[in-house]
């Protein structure tokens, strides 16, 4: 979601800014079209592309904006100046040239001191640096909104994204499952474009129906290969074993390394599986409904009942696969898990060090780890 500056007193500069480009333009288009006068016609809106090559280029756009700015409008009516996708207000050699830092400062005075109340200035921008005087000036003159893209690396990006595809899904009257919801929001990483464009494809092929559920994700949304990673982690996590054994075929056959598929999807999903058991067991936690609820409960432990934890690359707990294997760890014997894992260190072995076939290696382990286990439901 956009952080939001509320309007300024004169009500005429705004800005849309920030790393999820797809969001930028569409905001800025619509407020674009928005803004402009109907009366005015094809005289109410002047576009300055800010798309520039090298230094001279875009000082030039900065200058053309100021002139436009400058121009009165037609017919004593108001008009819109909007400098469109402005790709030098990063931090980059283009943004650093001096030719640009003294069209910027003109800009900057221009807007601080002189912008008339018949026009109404609206930049946007993918990439900004907001050490910037243009910037500053903008967060304390503009109507401001930021749409930064969702990082996945980061810890709690999947309930951000979660809440956005739910947004975006009740917008379209789409009812999603929640595992549909988990895999489709992997699948689409958090990104608004994609995710719009997924969302389209299922509300045509849907129609008058619109419940949305994991089957359909998987038939509609394309698998990457970390969405087929995910996939078989969770058909393991399900006992699965048709589905499990298709997967392991179909990532073998898309060229991923046996070693690969065993290090990066099947002993994750053990390891989180004896994780999740332990934890629910040691400090009595009680099987979630969703990933988040599980997230919820790990928050709430003390520190040194989660320091033997996985950790993402910025040092955060894992916590969302932890929670899908919360959801599964009844499924499981302990004794069962620990010689799954016993297994896998054995095909590791065999992997490196044999001739035999990689396939059949994998299926002795899905096999094993989805074999029967008495006296565990499901």
């Amino acid at each position: 979601m956009p952080k939001t500056k509320t309007k300024t007193a004169t009500g005429n500069i705004y800005a849309v800014m920030g790393s999820d480009e797809s969001e930028v333009k569409r905001v800025a288009a619509d407020l674009a079209t928005s803004l402009t006068p109907p009366e005015a016609g094809d005289f109410g809106l002047e576009i300055v592309d800010g798309v520039a090559e090298n230094a001279d280029k875009a000082a030039a756009r900065i200058r053309s904006t100021i002139e436009a700015l400058q121009t009165l409008p037609f017919f004593g009516s108001t008009k819109v100046v909007w400098l469109k996708s402005a790709n030098f207000l990063g931090d980059t050699q283009l943004s650093c040239a001096t030719s640009v830092q003294s069209a910027l400062e003109e800009l900057s005075d221009l807007i601080e001191n002189s912008l008339g109340s018949d026009v109404i200035f609206l930049i946007s921008a993918i990439e900004v640096d907001k050490r910037r005087s243009l910037y500053r000036l903008l967060v304390k003159r503009a109507e401001l909104q930021i749409f930064d893209r969702l990082d996945s690396s980061r810890s709690g990006w999947e309930e951000e994204a979660s809440e956005l595809v739910r947004s975006r899904a009740r917008k379209r009257r789409l009812k999603f499952d929640e595992d549909a919801l988990d895999f489709f929001v992997l699948l689409t990483g958090g990104d608004t474009r994609q995710i719009d464009n997924e969302l389209e494809k299922i509300d045509v092929f849907l129609g008058k129906e619109r419940g949305v559920h994991v089957d359909l994700v998987r038939e509609l949304v394309p698998l990457s290969r970390t969405g087929v990673i995910f996939e078989l982690g969770n058909a393991l996590a399900t006992r699965d074993l048709e589905l499990a054994l298709r997967l392991v075929r179909r990532l073998l056959d898309q060229g991923e390394s046996a070693i690969g598929i065993l290090l990066v999807a099947i002993v994750p999903t053990l390891r989180n599986l004896l994780l999740a058991n332990d934890l629910m067991e040691r400090h009595r936690l009680a099987r979630p409904h969703s990933p988040f609820q599980f997230i919820s409960a790990i928050n709430r432990l003390p520190a040194e009942a989660t320091d033997h934890l996985p950790r993402k690359k910025d040092g955060s707990i894992n916590a969302y696969a932890l929670g899908i294997a919360a959801q599964h760890a009844h499924r499981f014997e302990v004794k069962q898990l620990i010689e799954a894992m016993q297994a896998c260190l054995e095909a590791n072995l065999q992997l490196v060090t044999t001739q035999l076939d990689h396939e059949l290696i994998l299926t002795e382990v899905v096999v094993k780890l989805l074999g029967p286990a008495p006296g565990r439901g499901d």
